[in-house]
């Protein structure tokens, strides 16, 4: 259990709560990562001291980046449970404040974006849409598609992406990053009859 240190506590509880779900990743199903939630479970809030507080919000900066790369991620929804903002088997998650705080923390250096007014739901940005936009670029480089073309659905889904980043990626991320490159002159996106016709001239 973390110690009287704030610090130390806080640090601690976020490493114990990676640990423990880490265990059960890979034999629950997405839509059964959330742990239940139990009603004496203990509200962690902001850190009262302010270097201790800028310890604290870093801290989760980084843990929440690196949870949601882990495990691709692309969208943190604040009414619903989250795996690393709660452990019912030590009893411990994150007020509402303390979530919004990190997450809006995210905000602030261009690593995430609310999608709405009331700060439910969160973009993160594991990668920036520029970061983004080079790892397509080697994707296709490397695979010798400098002047080839490809549907959305294939960078995103498809035989030649898998075991790279692009493969299970948003599509709304995506799209943003192929725009980017599309203003670069290094693409053109063309339209289809539907959405999984829809795709991309490389020019590289």
């Amino acid at each position: 259990m973390p110690g009287s240190n704030p610090g130390f506590g806080y640090s601690l509880f976020a490493l114990i709560m990676i640990h423990s779900f880490e265990k059960n990743q890979k034999t629950q199903p997405c839509s059964a990562r959330s742990p239940p939630q139990s009603t004496t479970t203990h509200r962690r809030s902001l850190q009262p001291v302010k270097d201790t507080r800028e310890k604290q919000v870093q801290l989760w900066k980084e843990l929440i980046l690196e949870y949601c790369k882990t495990h691709k991620i692309f969208f943190i929804d604040l009414e619903h449970d989250f795996p690393l903002f709660s452990n019912n088997a030590i009893e411990r998650s994150l007020s509402h404040e303390a979530r919004e705080a990190f997450l809006s923390a995210l905000v602030a250096e261009g690593r995430a974006e609310w999608m709405d007014k009331s700060r439910r739901k969160c973009l993160v940005l594991w990668h920036r849409i520029q970061d983004w936009a080079d790892i397509i670029l080697r994707f296709a480089t490397d695979n010798g598609f400098e002047d080839s073309v490809m549907t959305i659905e294939e960078l995103r889904t498809g035989v030649e992406s898998r075991g790279t980043e692009l493969h299970g990626m948003d599509r709304t991320v995506l799209m943003r990053a192929l725009k980017l490159l599309e203003n670069k002159g290094k693409l053109a996106i063309f339209k289809g009859a539907s959405t999984d016709d829809e795709g991309v001239k490389f020019s590289i």
